[in-house]
């Protein structure tokens, strides 16, 4: 019997494959499509489960062709098809240039691309595009049956109805079978969506999309359903969790003071103290870090808003919404951040950029934040221009010059400067000096990414000191307290960094695994590398402090609040003197950090900073559980906004 039902099936297999080679090739072509984009973004080759949860999903949309006669199946499966190649070459290129999939309430945030196309374009591959050879080879395909007339022929033993039957159970069936083996984690992260390599990784590409548009087309219903669960927590959370000035070595030493933020673009961690060839890439940074108070584990919580998600998380300590932007999607909610509290005590505000006000929409967003002035790239003459606007060198220095007549009019200030030069792509311009990145007869890193990136944090370095030197020299700024921070990592490929990290100065090769001197440089290691510089510094006091602690932008608020005298009632992030070794750095995937342990949401693993310490399921629950909570909390405060609705109660 057994044996019969499996001559019955190779023969309806024979048959099928017969008379439906159009809609085979369009299930082979489409699967590689949404298999490739995923490979080739956050890999998973062996992570059978996407595979066929994407082929069930692939299956039940085909399976509606066979309600056309064969001849006129053509035209819905290769639309079906332009959608997965749009689907596939859209996120490929987003996640070269996000770092995350893309999202349909993602794509405002397109439009800054404008600002920044010669990045864009430098990022941009010919394989980002390979999957368009799919409809094209589906159109081939079909033009070669015609060709034969072989839809004429099936048509004569098409079974139109019982062939969509058969083909949607089938669907059901695999569709069924993977929705058994999903982890309730698993169906609890794709309702939240917040961590979309998870999704992707776990239901594959097609249910990403899928899920990502009904998220965002949601009923408002569902909306308000949100909204009442979002103020339970917003209001629990706070009931429990009272601000309490907390005081210790540190409290209101630097009240009544100025304050003023250097945002330095792309600035690394690793880049202290790097030496190459006797020269070193910072040298103006290594002193100011020797000289002030230096955080050497800050590390920037960035989403998709990269360098408009490291100014609203260190200013307001939310974290950046998992869906859209701040700076984009939610530019008109209420927010308590550092310039909106030091305004309400007096302070003049000010934000400076050599871009355009339009870039991440700082234009609108500036303001909502708290600065009552905005000096974009109107305000300043460019006879010096390097990638997307002045140079760093021209900016600092009309910048002192703004900031001393804001000295002489206002009593107090607090402001933010934001350079430009060392964003990505980091190209060699004439204004940067060489640094030598050869030896011997090897290149070494001469012309390659990391290369190009050395070359361009030695410029934004030297651009650096010479403010400080303006500033030491200016007969202004001995009340100003400034806050040195790298807004992220420039996001290189692990492989420029082994180039960097394990190179045999001796020999001009790499060093091996067999080598004593070779660095492992894996996922682990490139996540914890992506910690920035975090220095306080004045003019007439070197403090020459170095702390270890672990913390995030969104604990800079109060930390900076203990110091200056200053609180945020609704601040997420904590004073790192207070929390000290037991705080926990939360990213908005779901990843977190502490001083024992790097968790990987996406992979549901972690590594111990000491690979000798043993770390208990109590500390990675407890951690899990505790970033679940902060993400949730901050994405209701933000996409509701609560603090508007608090503030309006009270």
């Amino acid at each position: 019997m057994i044996k019969n039902k499996a001559k019955r099936a190779l023969a309806f297999s024979r048959y099928f494959v017969k008379y439906n080679r159009q809609f085979i090739s369009y299930v082979i072509l489409s699967l590689m499509c949404m298999t490739g984009v995923r490979l080739y973004t956050i890999g998973g080759f062996f992570e059978l489960q996407p595979f066929f949860i994407d082929l069930g999903f692939i299956l039940l949309l085909g399976s509606f062709c066979f309600f056309y006669r064969p001849q006129k199946q053509f035209v819905y499966l290769f639309v079906l098809m332009t959608l997965y190649v749009t689907t596939a070459i859209s996120n490929a290129v987003y996640f070269n240039f996000f770092n995350s999939f893309a999202s349909i309430s993602l794509l405002t945030a397109i439009t800054q691309v404008g600002d920044v196309d010669d990045a864009f374009y430098h990022g941009l591959r010919w394989t980002q595009f390979i999957y368009i050879l799919a409809p094209v080879t589906f159109f081939l395909i079909n033009r070669r049956l015609r060709s034969r007339d072989y839809f004429s022929y099936v048509a004569k033993f098409e079974r139109g109805r019982r062939l969509f039957k058969g083909i949607f159970l089938l669907s059901v069936v695999i569709l069924g079978i993977c929705a058994m083996t999903l982890s309730g984690v698993a169906w609890s992260r794709l309702v939240k969506q917040w961590n979309r390599e998870y999704i992707v990784n776990r239901f594959g590409m097609v249910t990403y999309q899928l899920n990502d548009i009904v998220n965002v087309l949601s009923p408002t219903i569902v909306s308000w359903f949100g909204y009442d669960v979002a103020l339970r927590n917003f209001q629990e959370h706070f009931e429990e969790n009272p601000f309490v000035k907390s005081y210790n070595d540190y409290s209101d030493m630097f009240e009544g003071k100025d304050l003023v933020f250097i945002h330095m673009e792309s600035m690394a961690g690793f880049l202290i103290d790097l030496k190459i060839n006797d020269q070193y890439i910072t040298p103006n940074m290594n002193k100011l870090a020797k000289e002030g108070i230096h955080f050497t584990n800050f590390y920037p919580q960035i989403g998709v808003g990269t360098s408009s998600d490291s100014e609203f998380t260190l200013l307001s300590s939310l974290l950046p919404t998992t869906r859209g932007t701040a700076f984009v999607n939610y530019f008109d909610r209420t927010y308590i951040t550092i310039p909106n509290i030091l305004r309400e005590k007096g302070y003049y505000t000010f934000s400076m950029h050599g871009n355009k006000a339009s870039m991440w929409n700082r234009g609108i967003m500036h303001p909502r934040l708290g600065y009552m002035d905005f000096y974009s790239s109107t305000s300043f003459v460019a006879t010096e221009t390097i990638g997307l606007g002045i140079s760093d060198m021209e900016f600092f220095e009309q910048a002192v010059s703004i900031m001393e007549e804001i000295e002489r009019t206002h009593d107090s200030y607090m402001g933010k400067l934001i350079t430009l030069t060392n964003h990505t792509p980091f190209r060699k311009y004439d204004a940067f000096k060489d640094l030598d990145l050869t030896h011997g007869d090897h290149n070494f890193l001469q012309g390659t990414r990391m290369g190009d990136y050395l070359i361009s944090s030695h410029y934004a370095d030297e651009a650096m000191g010479k403010f400080i030197s303006m500033i030491k020299e200016s007969d202004y700024f001995d009340n100003t307290v400034f806050v040195f921070y790298g807004d992220h990592d420039p996001r290189l490929a692990l492989r420029e960094y082994n180039n960097l990290f394990n190179f045999n100065f001796e020999t001009g090769t790499l060093f091996t695994p067999e080598d004593d001197e070779y660095i492992n440089y894996d996922f682990y290691a490139n996540e914890l590398n992506r910690r920035t510089p975090l220095i306080i510094w004045t003019k007439n006091q070197k403090f020459n402090e170095r702390h270890d602690y672990f913390m995030g932008s969104i604990d800079v608020l109060p930390t900076l609040g203990n110091m200056f005298g200053f609180y945020n009632p609704f601040a997420l992030g904590n004073d790192i003197f207070k929390k000290r070794n037991d705080n926990i750095v939360v990213f908005p995937n779901g990843n977190f950090l502490t001083n024992k342990v790097y968790y990987n949401s996406t992979r549901e693993e972690y590594r111990a900073i000491s690979l000798e310490e043993v770390i208990s399921e109590d500390y990675i629950r407890n951690g899990r559980n505790y970033s679940e909570t902060l993400i949730n909390l901050s994405n209701g405060i933000i996409v509701h906004d609560l603090i508007r609705r608090a503030r309006e109660a009270n």
